[in-house]
This record gives C-alpha cells, structure tokens and sequence, in this order.
C-alpha cells in the first residue's frame, strides 16, 4: 500500500466515527433543544405594567416571595432556585429579568430600572409586600428595590451577589458570570455549542459557573442532578442574550449603592471559594447594611453545591424572623 492510500485509509477511519457521532449528536441535539423551547414557552405569564411587560411564573402557596435570578436565566432558573422554598410552603414569583426569554430589553435597562419593573409586576399582581430573594447578577437590580421601594419589600435575602466591593487601591470589577466576551462572542451565540459544552467537559462548564468541579464530584446525586439542571437550564441562549450582554455592561462597571440606607432586613450568604469572588463583595454588603446578618459557606462555589438544605432552612428561619406566616413542613 502507498502512503497515499495509507493516509486516506486514515482519513475515512477518522471520519468514520465523526459522521457516526453526527448521526446520534444531531437527533439528541434537535431533541434538547425543542424540549427547552417547550419549557420556557409554557408555565409562564407576561404582565402589561406601567413598566412594560414583564415575564413571570407563580408556583407554590404561603407568603409571596420574589425571586431575582442570576445571569443566564429568566423565569425558568427562578423556579429552580426557589424550588427548596416553594416545598418549604412560600409563594414564589420567578420574574424574568430585563433581556431575558418574554422580558424585552428596553433603553434603561438598569438595576435601579429592573427595581422599579418588580415594583409595577408586584402592583398589578395586587401583592403589597413580599420577601424578597436576589441571587448573582439579580442581586444589583434586588438591592435597588429594597431601596428604592422599602414599603414593598418585608425581608431581603441575597444569594452570592455579583455587587460592589472595595479595593485597597481601585475597585476591582466582579468576574462575569458564564465567562467574559470571548465566550459571550462565540459559545453563548450558539445553541448548539451551549447544548455541546457540557457534553465535552461538564467540569469546565462547572469552573465557567463559578464552581470548583470537585464540589460538585464530591457531592450528592440530588446535588449532582441540580447542578446538570442549572446548566441544561440556560438552553435555549438566544432569548436570553440580551440580558446577558445587559449584565455584562451592568458587572463590568459596578457602583457602590447606599448600603446604609437599606431599612429592610437582610441576610447575606456567600461562599468562599466562590471562583466570581463574590464572598468579599457579600460580606462588605453585609457590613454596611444596618442590623444584616451574614453567612459566609468554606465551601460550594458560586452555585452553593452541597449547602442547599443549610440554605433554605437558614432563608427560613430568617423570613420567619420578621413575621411571616408559619410555612408548612
């Protein structure tokens, strides 16, 4: 045989199994994807508000409670994040934040902006107050509610916020959730490659989530599957650009709000290994707030892996604290 002939033959047999792989990839791929579009085209309602419309899930019974997702969601990942609260007997309000999925964009797209839309969501939901639970990149736009709207806000939990912190020389902006403009320029354009991902290396998109990957090996199969649900949760990509580049804008020029004039209790919890580095922006939060708490985990990344029951029951606790209703067991 000719190295001619030797080479193609090692061509097709490399080629072979990629067109293998291609036959099992795209049905599996097609398959994922319509059942995400499914997802997030059903289970939700859009308000008409003075602040425009505004994409919003209800699910559970008890005290209402708003939930703020983080980067990469909408109504969807906040009802994954206040699932623990909603078996804990709360009323969860997922709202889909500027940009995301039924929420459009509009020219202020501000935390402060985001703020006054929950504010009008909650107004036509004919709901006075509620508790209210921030989480990530969610967390700007959560603290400018308690602010700017105290008479509707009962209590404030924030979850690994993506806020300010000070540096001893300049501030430091936050790292952008999900990564920076190198993957929001190519990954994150593409449904595919977001589906693909976590296929080729769940470890790295795990790293790419502010996750150490050996939390998340170390932990439970129920924590194990939250965190592949996490990460499933942000397909399809193309309705939720718009809020991630907003985020990305939002993160990257972080300001300082007054902290000491938040008069709504508050909980801070963040974890140390957090590879966002947002433990040092929660405790310096939790400092300057006036009377708010702190917990600060060793371990579980910026997605808490292994602290879901310590999370919810300490959330509960603390919302109970300031006079909700006894939640169910």
């Amino acid at each position: 045989m000719t190295i001619g002939r030797i080479g193609l033959a090692a061509s097709v047999l490399l080629v072979l199994p990629l067109m293998s792989g291609c036959t099992l990839i795209v049905p599996s791929y097609r398959h994922d994807l319509e059942a995400a579009h499914k997802r997030i085209d059903s289970g939700s309602q859009v308000a008409d508000t003075r602040c425009g419309p505004i994409e919003y899930a209800i699910s559970g019974q008890g005290p209402p409670l708003l939930v703020v997702h983080g980067a990469g969601g909408g109504f969807d990942q906040g009802l994954i994040i206040g699932a623990p609260l909603i078996k804990a007997g709360y009323q969860v309000i997922a709202v889909s934040r500027f940009g995301y999925l039924g929420t459009p964009l509009p020219a202020d797209a501000s935390p402060a902006a985001q703020a006054d839309a929950y504010s009008c969501l909650l107004n036509v939901l004919d709901i006075p107050r509620a508790d209210v639970l921030g989480v990530s990149a969610g967390v700007p736009s959560a603290l400018q509610f308690a602010l700017r709207h105290p008479d509707q806000s009962k209590a404030l939990v924030l979850l690994v916020p993506m806020v300010f912190a000070p540096h001893p020389e300049k501030p430091v902006p936050a790292k952008h959730p999900l990564g920076g403009s190198f993957v929001m320029n190519t990954v994150l354009r593409s449904d595919f490659l977001v589906w693909l991902a976590p296929h080729l290396s769940q470890a790295t998109v795990e790293k790419a989530m502010g996750t150490p990957s050996t939390a998340v090996e170390h932990a439970s199969p129920e924590e194990q599957a939250r965190v592949k649900q996490m990460i499933d949760q942000i397909l399809p990509v193309g309705p939720r650009r718009p809020g991630l580049l907003n985020d990305m804008k939002v993160i990257g020029s972080l300001q300082r709000y007054d902290l000491e004039q938040v008069a709504v209790p508050t909980l801070v919890i963040g974890t140390f290994d957090d590879l966002y580095g947002t433990y040092d922006a929660a405790l310096y939060t939790a400092v300057h707030i006036p009377k708010a708490r702190f917990i600060g985990y060793s371990t579980g990344g910026h997605m808490m892996v292994g602290r879901q029951d310590e999370t919810r029951d300490a959330i509960v606790t603390f919302f109970k604290g300031q006079g909700d209703a006894q939640p169910s067991p």
